[in-house]
């Protein structure tokens, strides 16, 4: 028999889907991405076409196995991370009702006010630890309901894109216990779905997949699919968790008083909790890996996004070259951008202020600033906003001692050391940068028992750079960051009128 040495982990992202395939120690052996359109038809519509990406998968797993040139009987596992608060319509012969409703849409933003006008929310978010905001599945189903009641009745299936694409694959409906509580249905407490949330929604349990821990090990493949893709039809696959929980086992981050930072479209603040831990005050979530392992942390809408609305539409540059130009220019202008202050919110927002009529803004404008403070100045409001969540998360969980860094801003070193001396705090940089793939690897080899603990992710990752705060760019910013939280609340009055 032939040793099984290799591992294939698999993200299907928001925009673009990557499958990575790693050694048994971890290295990376071949990786492959395939990029798709988010449809934005309208201003309020975010959506993906669940084909395309289930294409996606299976184009980038056949290309990993067929670049790499490994004999396909060698691969232990395959293990899927997946984007989280998509929300799909199935009829009873599995054939679409919808594109996947992606958390980016905010479509549902009355139903979101409405449901949170009837005063339930704190109940709920102490069940599920969702908020009633655009982004959550059960706010997208009330307002499905209530404005296509045609289509929603005739909804045998409500799924996210995962439990698509795991269907398309075993033919069979699961949701693993990460992404459902993603979904604003799932009793945190029981890991069950919630009959509160349900009958908020308007549906019953037989609407939804089974749920099923994040370490399940999934029957065989599909024949047809396992040929397309070019693997044994027996080979072991874990349904994996959600992007956001894998990024912090992907990175490292393990430990209390360590935060992982992902910025890439969208933005993520995450520590780790041995118990399920709810703030009280509906603004940070909590997710559940495996036993004793809940990652704890916050959300945010306008990160990379806001970067290239600056780039394209401000300073009208175009690719990926555009960025390095913008930290050029950013980089001639002084920590604190001399008074200038952005609120990032051109997308809505989730954490902090979980408020999707959030809008974007300068404050303290003068004649002496120029096109170069308007770029330091966005690129500070997406660290300040950050801090803000940082804020939440350490008044809850305790003061940080170290952030692990990644996604796309971590190519620039302005924004990195941004990031150190805004938060006041040590700054790693792991080298490497596929870390929801590589958290999906490790959960597979821990599934399958190859591993007894999570923590030898540590002996596999090194920290390629590491940043310290500044001390005078430091005091700058502990003079700004309360005006930004001062403007912000008395914004934040304004955005609902």
């Amino acid at each position: 028999m032939k040793a099984k040495n290799y591992i294939i982990g698999v993200d299907i992202g928001t925009t673009s889907t990557k499958s990575v395939l790693f050694s048994e120690a971890g290295a990376v052996v071949q990786q492959a991405t395939l990029n798709y359109p988010l449809y934005s038809p309208t201003p309020l519509t975010a959506e993906q076409n669940p084909e395309e990406i289930f294409t996606a998968v299976l184009q980038t797993v056949s290309t990993v196995i067929l670049e790499s040139q490994i004999d396909p009987q060698t691969i232990l596992c395959l293990s899927f991370s997946s984007a989280m608060h998509g929300l799909i319509a199935i009829d009873a012969k599995g054939n679409l009702l919808t594109q996947c409703i992606t958390w980016a849409d905010r479509r549902g933003e009355k139903w979101a006010h409405l449901l949170q006008e009837e005063g339930r929310e704190k109940e709920i978010y102490r069940l599920t630890g969702i908020p009633f905001h655009p982004m959550s599945p059960l706010v997208k189903l009330v307002w499905l309901r209530n404005e296509y009641p045609d289509l929603f009745y005739q909804t045998a299936k409500f799924i996210s894109i995962k439990e698509y694409i795991i269907f398309q694959l075993f033919d069979r409906y699961l949701i693993d216990t990460s992404v459902a509580a993603a979904m604003g249905l799932l009793n945190l407490h029981t890991l069950t779905w919630s009959t509160e949330a349900l009958n908020i929604a308007g549906i019953t349990e037989d609407k939804l997949s089974e749920i099923v821990p994040t370490t399940y090990i999934l029957p065989s493949f599909n024949r047809e699919r396992a040929i397309a893709i070019g693997i044994p039809e027996g080979i072991s696959t874990v349904i994996g968790s959600s992007d956001g929980v894998l990024a912090n086992l992907g990175v490292g981050a393990l430990f209390p008083k360590t935060v992982a930072v992902t910025i890439g479209t969208s933005g993520a603040i995450r520590t780790v909790s041995d118990r399920l831990q709810l703030d009280g005050k509906n603004k940070l979530f909590c997710y559940p890996l495996i036993e004793n392992y809940w990652i704890v942390g916050g959300a945010v809408n306008n990160g990379g996004i806001v970067m290239q609305w600056l780039k394209e539409n401000l300073m009208e540059l175009e690719g990926v070259e555009g960025y390095d130009k913008l930290n050029a220019i950013a980089q001639t202008i002084p920590a604190g951008s001399e008074g200038l202050i952005f609120h990032p919110y051109l997308t809505g927002e989730r954490a902090p202020i979980w408020n999707s009529y959030a809008r974007g803004s300068f404050f303290g404008l003068t004649l002496n600033h120029t096109k170069a403070h308007l770029v330091r100045a966005v690129l500070e409001g997406v660290i300040y906003n950050l801090s803000v969540v940082l804020d939440n998360l350490e008044k809850f969980a305790g003061k940080s001692e170290k952030i692990i860094a990644s996604g796309g801003f971590t190519r620039s070193p302005l924004w990195r050391q941004m990031l150190a001396d805004i938060f006041n705090c040590q700054v790693a940089i792991p080298n490497r940068q596929e870390s929801s793939c590589f958290g999906a690897a490790i959960l597979g080899l821990y599934a399958l028992k190859y591993i007894t603990n999570l923590d030898i992710i540590l002996t596999m990752i090194k920290e390629r750079e590491q940043h310290f705060p500044i001390p005078e760019n430091v005091e700058v910013y502990q003079k700004i960051l309360p005006v930004y939280q001062s403007l912000l609340a008395k914004f934040s009055e304004e955005y609902v009128k």
